[in-house]
């Protein structure tokens, strides 16, 4: 209620009582061939490295590069879409990420050279750094209560991504080849641009922006398919609340500070500086609260054995029970206790490796702490979109996956070169020291998101804060 202004309601509300519905399922659906693309890109280049060393005689650092390259490009594309998402709504973010990963992925499949297959695979890594568009954009349209499930339920499409891209490497590398597996791994991107004119922008985005009728128009639909009624009154957004919660100090909030312009925006809402205040207003101190004898690996062949498409079709099955394991913990434990957990249970899983183990031990734990890091992967994705406010939400998320990227180019660089050098058991003592400071570091995180309402500003974030 809002005085003589009636009644009224915020997003949080109406997808409340709007509940998990048809049109979930739809946005579910979408989003999730974005992770399965992303998935299987991330996933071939563990067979078509290989596979372009043998054909071009490229040294190990080269072969390593071409992973490395991906993920700069992530590292790019994760802060650049996040920006733009934020600025230009969620859709224009994901049609400009899906088209460069189409794009580019389909031409590397007809690179003439390294250099050229280099460039390509740059572009297609940021073109992938778009996915916490789509993990933020369904995020959106979760009622808070089944969100931690449904994320889960969005991260199986990642898992899903990878068996088939092991299963289609598996058929198609053998027979046809790297380049086959190229072109045909850049398919699923180009499903999202057939669909892309059916789909919705985010009402917390549409709210926030102050365009509240185009929001009404699409919880209107989500009424429709979900065959629900939205709450009698006017929709707001956090803001609207938080201003009128200021003018009428008997309910009890706290009086903004006195001095502020009546011209100047509602704290937390980005500007017309683009990228800079999104990075200051992340930067504030509100979100700060709240194995044998080491042989030198060689291919003389131009095609891997089939063991290994084998071995990795069989190691992608570990993200299953990965997966249940987070639906049962993220909701119970909560997201830190259930990602610190994991970190720890992976530092034990791996330990033993540090000495030579018979292969079937071997591939146990490493099915094992596959299983934790697919549980701390799953819940961060879940975790992240919740601590960040919807007027920053991409770009926040994207920052955080951007510096995750800069791991993903030194691992290939470091520990496949420890390995090549013979020393497996300083690339395993690597992986240990970063997942044990990482359990150690998540431990420490000031806010549990576990059933709390997404904020749309960052001055809405002082009641998660105060709790």
């Amino acid at each position: 209620m809002m005085g003589d202004e009636g009644l009224c309601y915020t997003v949080d509300d109406a997808l409340l009582a709007l509940g998990f519905g048809n049109f979930q399922i739809l946005v579910l659906a979408y989003a999730g061939i974005g992770w399965v693309s992303e998935a299987m890109e991330m996933m071939l280049l563990s067979f078509v490295g290989p596979a372009v060393q043998s054909a071009w005689n490229l040294s190990p650092h080269q072969e390593s590069f071409i992973t490395s390259a991906v993920f700069a490009g992530m590292l790019i594309g994760a802060y650049s879409w996040g920006i733009v998402s934020d600025k230009h709504g969620r859709r224009k973010g994901f049609l400009i990420t899906a088209t460069v990963t189409a794009a580019a992925g389909f031409l590397s499949a007809f690179a003439p050279n390294y250099l050229l297959l280099i460039s390509l695979r740059c572009l297609v890594g940021i073109g992938l750094g778009g996915g916490p568009v789509l993990s933020s954009w369904f995020l959106e349209f979760v009622p808070a209560p089944n969100r931690g499930t449904w994320m889960v339920v969005f991260s199986a499409f990642w898992t899903l991504g990878t068996i088939f891209e092991a299963s289609l490497a598996w058929i198609v590398m053998p027979k046809l080849g790297w380049r086959w597996l190229l072109a045909l791994s850049s398919l699923p991107s180009s499903f999202l641009l057939l669909f892309y004119k059916v789909t919705p922008e985010s009402p917390r985005y549409l709210c926030l922006k102050g365009r509240t009728t185009d929001a009404v128009n699409v919880l209107e639909k989500i009424a429709r398919l979900n065959g629900r009624e939205l709450p009698s009154g006017i929709l707001v957004s956090d803001n609207q609340i938080e201003l009128y919660d200021t003018g009428n100090p008997s309910e009890g909030t706290n009086l903004l500070s006195a001095g502020k312009n009546d011209g100047e925006p509602p704290e937390g809402v980005v500007s017309n500086l683009g990228g800079v205040s999104s990075i200051l207003m992340l930067l504030s101190a509100k979100l700060a609260s709240g194995r044998s004898k080491c042989v030198p690996h060689n291919l003389d062949g131009g095609k891997s054995p089939d063991v290994s498409y084998k071995d990795v079709f069989i190691a992608s099955f570990a993200e299953l029970p990965g997966l249940l394991l987070s639906a049962a913990a993220v909701d119970k434990l909560g997201r830190k206790l259930s990602m610190s957990t994991m970190f720890f249970l992976c530092c034990i899983f791996l330990l033993p490796l540090m000495f030579h183990q018979p292969e079937g031990l071997t591939t146990s734990l490493l099915f094992g702490a596959r299983i934790c890091i697919t549980v701390t992967f799953t819940v961060v994705y879940i975790y992240a979109p919740e601590i960040y406010p919807t007027s920053v939400r991409t770009t926040g998320v994207g920052m955080a996956s951007s510096v995750g990227r800069i791991g993903g180019m030194i691992c290939p660089l470091v520990a496949v070169g420890l390995v090549h050098g013979c020393h497996q058991v300083l690339a395993v003592l690597l992986f240990e020291i970063v997942a044990l400071l990482s359990g150690v570091c998540v431990m420490f995180f000031p806010v549990e998101t576990m059933g709390q309402d997404l904020r749309d500003s960052l001055s809405s974030l002082n009641n998660i804060n105060s709790t």
